[in-house]
């Protein structure tokens, strides 16, 4: 090992459990984070510090002030320039290691162009914000072999756990499609440190496999509530007998219908058709606190504090007005509707 690398690496290296074994390890690794928000920043700086080999970032957004309340990678002259998400951080972490190939990729995953951005990756890991993605990075990781870190942070909430095929259950097993909240940090906010220690969870866990100690993984679903000082460990043992993706192996999301997304032409609207009824009246309370809100028999319109507007309607339409940019929309509407 270079003397660089020992140099930069000693007090990692000191801990045993790693040590210059370890560290050779982890040199010859590549992980893929998906999102580079909140939790995606935290990941990729403790990853590129640590010495992974290459650190492969996508994310589809770009750099607004109210990232860098938690954002550890993003200052101000990013967002002056609306640099998206996934070049202002690599930026930043090329600063930080030279050593580590680091690539910034500005796209919204899909199970489309999925395939490619995990070509040479030995694990993924969750820095997004919506369980569509999720289960689509659960479902293509477990159809070919790979650990999935999964991580989630609203409010003063977490969860986190690494998801092994073969030996782990998968996402799916401990959380049904479907089941969320509509809760995003854009509706009921996010404190800070749950984000830190959410993603530190997920890096542990991360360590521990690439540098081969599988022995001291944690095999738990770990979910917390900082505010109210609770924390569960639900043990991995067993998978749901029908899980349609670690036992059936048909991995659903893999051939799920998106929710349809065109432009309407000279409207400077995004439409985007979910696949479900949108109750007006939830939609309301939910929206209010964050939002100019007014309700007609028909429709629900929102005005956004970013400048656009969301218009909702029963049959399941939103459309995102003020934009004809299609990641922008998918954007905004993950913020404030989830995934």
């Amino acid at each position: 090992m270079e003397r660089n690398s020992l140099e930069r690496y000693s007090r990692q290296m000191r801990f045993s459990p790693i040590g210059e074994v370890g560290q050779k390890e982890l040199t010859n690794k590549s992980v893929l984070i998906v999102g580079v928000g909140a939790l995606g920043t935290v990941l990729a700086n403790h990853l590129v510090r640590a010495g992974v080999g290459l650190v492969r970032l996508v994310d589809r957004d770009y750099v607004e002030m109210s990232n860098l309340q938690r954002q550890m990678l993003f200052d101000e002259t990013d967002v002056n320039e609306s640099l998206p998400k996934a070049v202002a951080a690599a930026n930043k972490l090329k600063a930080i290691n030279s050593s580590v190939k680091i690539e910034g990729i500005v796209t919204d995953v899909t199970a489309e162009n999925l395939p490619q951005l995990l070509e040479g990756i030995d694990l993924v890991l969750d820095g997004t914000d919506n369980f569509r993605t999720r289960f689509l990075l659960n479902d293509m990781c477990f159809k070919l072999g790979l650990p999935f870190a999964y991580g989630g942070a609203v409010s003063a909430r977490g969860m986190s756990a690494l998801f092994i095929p073969g030996k782990t259950p998968c996402l799916r097993c401990f959380i049904n499609p479907g089941e969320g909240t509509g809760q995003t940090c854009d509706t009921i906010g996010v404190i800070s440190p749950v984000v830190d220690i959410v993603a530190s969870y997920q890096v542990v866990e991360v360590l521990k496999y690439l540098v081969n100690d599988e022995q001291a993984l944690r095999g738990t679903l770990r979910s917390f509530d900082l505010w109210k000082n609770h924390q569960f460990d639900l043990k991995m043992e067993n998978s749901k007998k029908e899980c349609p993706t670690c036992q059936k192996k048909e991995y659903p999301s893999l051939f799920e219908e998106e929710d349809h997304v065109t432009t309407l032409c000279g409207r400077e609207t995004v439409q985007i058709q979910r696949n479900e009824p949108i109750n007006l009246e939830v939609w309301v309370k939910k929206l209010e606190p964050v939002a100019e809100v007014k309700k007609t028999p028909f429709l629900l319109r929102v005005q956004l504090q970013e400048g656009e507007r969301l218009v909702l309607f029963p049959d399941g339409r939103v459309l995102v007005q003020g934009t004809e940019d299609m990641s922008r929309a998918k954007t905004l509407y993950s913020k404030y509707i989830g995934g």
